[in-house]
């Protein structure tokens, strides 16, 4: 990529830097350039203190689970923050409450609220990603969002400080939060309401059977594309349908189209770039624009520079 070293101006760690790093081996999508340095943090402290000496001319950023996420070809300068497995705790605590780190998998916290008879995080089992993505953009499906069961997260922000936001300070809205773009989440409590396990699992077993029913969830994807339109201003149309009236669904920009099965999936064949997805995704918000008046917001995180 040619960037210069960031080693000597980075602080010691107890985890890993590693520079030039491959990222497209751990996004779902499957594409897209280096981290100039990749950060893999031993523990919140270490993060902590790395955050508190990094220069602040040096951009940080946190990727995470990589499900919604589509990382340009030129790569990511700076420095990537992934999450280890020392943030992907989940417990249950008294009152019907989960407390989870930021690197759980969201199904599995749905998992354990099940384990543990906690009702009302059922909903995770059909979304793909981690804890701390859901957070960022409070996600949901099937009627239920992050924001319906959250109580509080955890953060640090840029200069390492460690902040308690209970949900009502998040300003959340559809796909959406106003968390400052510094914090990086760490952890989060939920609460749920008592219930049987088996009851539990039987309602999740039927969220994912429905989801294996109609997503392309053994592709290489990212989940939804585009954040569904006002119903106002859509004629009550959904992302999907607006890409599959614009005669997009399965049309390919190289080795990229929009899914057969879901026409809000954007599919990588195997030997699409970044740069044929996000063209991809572009080319349909502008025909969905032009043919229908309705402008398509992308729901997956685009991050980068262009190669």
């Amino acid at each position: 990529m040619g960037w210069p070293s960031l080693l000597d101006r980075l602080p010691q760690v107890r985890g890993k830097l590693i520079e030039n790093a491959s990222l497209s081996d751990i996004t779902w999508l499957r594409v897209g350039g280096p981290a100039q340095v990749l950060f893999l943090p031993a523990d919140a402290a270490d993060l902590a203190r790395f955050l508190a000496e990094t220069p602040r001319d040096i951009d940080v950023r946190v990727l995470g689970a990589g499900s919604n996420t589509l990382v340009r070809d030129g790569g990511l300068p700076g420095v990537t923050v992934k999450l280890t497995p020392a943030f992907g705790k989940v417990e249950a605590l008294e009152n019907n409450r989960i407390r989870a780190g930021a690197a759980a998998l969201d199904k599995m916290v749905a998992k354990a609220a099940a384990k543990a008879g906690v009702a009302g995080l059922e909903f995770y089992v059909g979304v793909p990603g981690a804890i701390g993505g859901a957070l960022r953009m409070n996600a949901g499906c099937y009627g239920t969002e992050t924001k319906d069961v959250l109580v509080e997260a955890v953060a640090l922000d840029r200069t390492g400080r460690r902040i308690i936001a209970p949900v009502e300070e998040l300003g959340y809205a559809y796909r959406h939060s106003q968390a400052p773009d510094d914090w990086i989440f760490i952890e989060a409590v939920f609460q749920g309401e008592a219930d049987e396990p088996a009851a539990v699992t039987e309602r999740m077993n039927a969220i994912t059977e429905r989801r294996e029913a109609s997503q392309p969830i053994r592709e290489k994807t990212s989940g939804s594309t585009f954040k569904n339109p006002d119903p106002e201003t859509s004629g009550g149309r959904s992302a999907w349908q607006l890409v599959d009236a614009a005669g997009w669904r399965g049309k390919p920009i190289g080795g990229a189209r929009f899914s057969e099965q879901h026409c809000n999936f954007l599919i990588n064949d195997g030997t699409a770039t970044a740069s044929d997805l996000e063209t991809l995704g572009e080319t349909v918000r502008a025909e969905v624009k032009a043919q229908f008046g309705v402008d398509l917001h992308w729901e997956v995180k685009r991050i980068g520079e262009p190669e």
